[in-house]
């Protein structure tokens, strides 16, 4: 047997097991028409004769499951079982039913060194520059585009009618009306938008364009075509000034002037950057000390984890409009190598918690009811939500205290 397994058998039998067949033979009979009785009506042992007292077997196996997991787990509360069990039937008869129970146990954690690891964390430090680019992206956020009089600049915005000639002819996507084409953008053909620069609202013009020798369309690779265009509109991208107008758009409280702005920005900049440097250093304090930690770790914890990695990916997908299904399509791949791609982290994460588990115990953490009730109590208003429904969601007040012993134990990683 694998190293960190172990095997249990658990017999249900007597009544138990009578009881189970007849409730299984009265669910299967409702389901079959036996000629001279009506629908469900049959007696069992006119059912046994036709269909045999084995086709029960595996209903009334699903009907005593339970109770043999229970039994099994009352009956070795020493065990420290760490993944879902396997189950076997081991044998099946008219007088009883064994079931084999694989279960994996907790691994042996040797720790190594675990404090003062030598791990800094990284000083956190805010640019004047990165301040600009914060304000500079938060105007263009509330830019306006107007109606220019004049002439195309580069920056502007032209709305207008094109259609392209290949040898004299209009050839396929080549043809658009009231386009909003962003000058500068590239996003056209090179050459296309430089031509635009100095038209003004209602001129025209023929455009010579060469397509590029890569482009995607086979019989416009390297082709010179003629563009005919029609100048609609003009438009100019308005900036906002840092006024009291801007200010009150972005809606900070007490924010009126320039210099409250930065000041506010800055705040953000220094609180978004200290918690990445404080995931971060928990990730290298994690990484160092589990280079010293040693663990075999079973596969079936590994393939639980993979599980478990799987459905955050597969939720992640669903906010942005996406299904596993979908992914696999667009990257010729499948959920087998999907899941061996995240091995590595899944691995990871296994031994960074058993490691955590381990210094809690040899630390002598322990989380206490008032603790766990006070973080839930937080934790839900946090999330404006009530108390007993976190609860729920989280997995209970144990799975709060658990939570609290694994925090405890990095903060004595970290040396606090």
């Amino acid at each position: 047997m694998e190293k960190n397994t172990k095997e249990i058998i658990i017999k249900i039998d007597g009544a138990e097991w009578k009881d189970a067949q007849d409730k299984a033979f009265k669910k299967a009979n409702e389901k079959v028409k036996i000629d001279g009785f009506r629908k469900g009506k049959a007696p069992k042992d006119v059912f046994i004769k036709k269909y045999g007292v084995e086709s029960l077997y595996m209903e009334a196996a699903d009907l005593v499951l339970e109770q043999a997991y229970t039994d099994m787990l009352k009956d070795n509360k020493d065990l420290e079982i760490v993944a879902r069990p396997d189950i076997e039937i081991q044998s099946i008869d008219e007088n009883g039913i064994e079931f084999k129970f694989n279960l994996t146990l907790k691994p042996e954690v040797k720790l190594g060194k675990y404090k003062n690891l030598g791990v800094k964390k990284e000083k956190i430090e805010v640019s004047k520059d990165e301040i600009n680019a914060a304000i500079d992206s938060m105007r263009n956020r509330y830019a306006e585009n107007v109606v220019k009089e004049g002439k195309i600049e580069n920056g502007d915005i032209a709305v207008i009618d094109f259609e392209g000639f290949l040898d004299g002819k209009p050839f396929d996507g080549g043809k658009g009306e009231n386009y909003s084409l962003t000058i500068g953008s590239n996003t056209f053909i090179p050459g296309f938008e430089e031509q635009l620069i100095g038209l003004s609202a209602g001129d025209e013009k023929d455009l010579d364009i060469t397509f590029p020798e890569d482009y995607h369309a086979e019989d416009l690779k390297g082709k010179p075509v003629v563009f005919k265009v029609k100048v609609n509109e003009v438009k100019e991208v308005k900036i906002p000034e840092l006024d009291k107008d801007f200010f009150e758009d972005l809606g900070f409280e007490g924010v009126d002037t320039k210099e409250k702005l930065e000041a506010e920005i800055e705040k953000n900049i220094i609180a978004h950057k200290e918690a990445d440097a404080e995931n971060k250093y928990i990730d290298a304090v994690l990484e160092a000390a589990a280079e010293n930690c040693e663990v075999d770790i079973p596969e079936a914890m590994i393939s639980e984890e993979l599980d478990r990695m799987v459905k955050q990916y597969e939720e992640h997908l669903k906010m942005q409009g996406l299904t596993l299904e979908q992914l696999y399509q667009f990257t010729n791949s499948n959920e087998e190598a999907l899941r061996e791609q995240m091995k590595e982290e899944a691995n990871k994460r296994v031994k960074f918690r058993l490691m955590l588990e381990e210094i809690a115990k040899a630390e002598k953490i322990e989380i206490s009811d008032e603790e766990a009730k006070k973080e839930a109590t937080k934790l839900a208003e946090q999330y404006q939500i009530k108390e007993e429904e976190f609860l729920n969601m989280f997995g209970g007040l144990e799975m709060v205290k658990y939570d609290g012993k694994m925090r405890k134990a990095i903060e004595i990683l970290k040396g606090e």
